[in-house]
């Protein structure tokens, strides 16, 4: 069905304000990374010499190198098993619509409401108990954790949306429930998937707060952690900062734009079953 220009205006209108609050914080910040060290820039303002060589100083005084490698072992930690998990248990609540399921999906809604603040105390007792402070396992562990009640629950509102006839059709061929998940439902899956594995990806690359808390050695924390190496006790250089915020947005931002196609097709293929 068409829409009139008149219908398309307010859409239009939305879309430009949502793209003005992103583009003008990241001019900012641009125009702020390029001014002379030691400055203290504000507003938008083009420098006549732009001082490229910030984000080299930056990623050198931030100590990135170490920083980068640790933040793509933990993705590679969290991600995939994230979402393996949180497939399974949607599956699980969406499609086999197990016994006493509703037990466990109003436990991850509980999951969904605790502030990672009021979580960070107990976590940092039971992983010193388990041995596992200052390592990436222990970090690992936590963000999967914590990432959980949300995952479980986008992939449960994925498997509602999937049609009960196919499942129907495949136990009549003779599949038993595991074949079905494998050859049919995961592949039906796939931009839910892929759309959720972003997310985990974001989330937990600019992880700050339990890296900081669990991990003693700045070298095995994430990205987001190179902010402070900028922090001075006296003083903060605030064309540094911005580099390496450059810096660290720098993946997320590429990363997003290679997979938006999937997130984009995951939200409307709900949004059309639903």
């Amino acid at each position: 069905m068409k829409t009139s220009a008149r219908e398309r205006i307010p859409g239009l209108a939305l879309l430009a304000l949502a793209m003005v609050f992103s583009v003008v914080p990241m001019a900012s910040m641009l125009s702020a990374a390029l001014q002379p060290q030691g400055t203290s820039p504000s507003g938008i303002s083009w420098p006549a010499d732009p001082q490229w060589h910030n984000f080299v100083d930056a990623w050198r005084v931030a100590e990135v190198t170490p920083l980068l490698i640790s933040s793509i072992i933990l993705v590679a930690g969290v991600v995939p098993v994230a979402a393996l998990i949180a497939t399974m248990a949607g599956y699980a609540l969406g499609q086999l619509r197990i016994p006493g399921g509703w037990i466990f999906f109003v436990l991850l809604l509980f999951g969904l409401t605790l502030p990672r603040e009021a979580t960070i105390v107990p976590l940092y007792y039971q992983i010193r108990d388990l041995g596992l402070l200052n390592t990436r396992l222990g970090l690992i562990l936590v963000l999967i954790g914590t990432f959980m009640p949300f995952a479980v629950f986008w992939m449960r509102a994925h498997f509602l949306n999937v049609p009960p006839e196919l499942a129907e059709a495949s136990a009549i061929d003779g599949a038993t429930s595991w074949k079905a998940f494998r050859h049919i439902q995961i592949p039906i899956a796939m931009p839910a998937i892929a759309s959720l594995s972003l997310l985990l990806f974001l989330w937990t690359w600019n992880t700050f707060l339990q890296a900081i808390v669990l991990i003693d050695d700045p070298s095995r924390r994430t990205m987001a952690g190179a902010l402070q190496n900028f922090v001075g006790q006296y003083s903060t250089d605030v064309v540094l900062l911005n580099a390496g915020s450059l810096l660290i947005m720098a993946p997320t931002i590429v990363v997003f734009l290679i997979f938006q196609r999937q997130f984009s097709r995951a939200l409307i293929s709900g949004a059309v079953k639903g």
